[in-house]
């Protein structure tokens, strides 16, 4: 005759198993939700201004600050000759 703490034990083993297969993830599952997001397309100015912050070692907050104020000084110009 089985004890307590035995039956207890298989319980226990048996809701393992049985709790791996309800966490699995199906193959299909995972391609699909990578197909939704956009390509990133990056512009020549926005490579530019990741170039100069390589040259200067930037990373982190510093480096996305000045991508950041990189980026408006580089349209600018651009939008400033169309208001004349």
């Amino acid at each position: 005759m089985m004890t307590l703490s035995s039956r207890v034990a298989a319980t226990a083993i048996a809701s393992l198993f049985l709790m791996g297969s309800a966490f699995a993830q199906t193959p299909a599952a995972a391609p699909a939700a990578k197909m939704d997001k956009k390509p990133v397309v990056h512009t020549a100015a926005s490579l530019e201004c990741s170039k100069e912050a390589d040259a200067k070692g930037l990373h982190g907050k510093e480096r996305k600050k000045f991508r950041s104020e990189c980026k408006k000084g580089a349209a600018a110009p651009a939008a400033a000759p169309a208001a004349k």
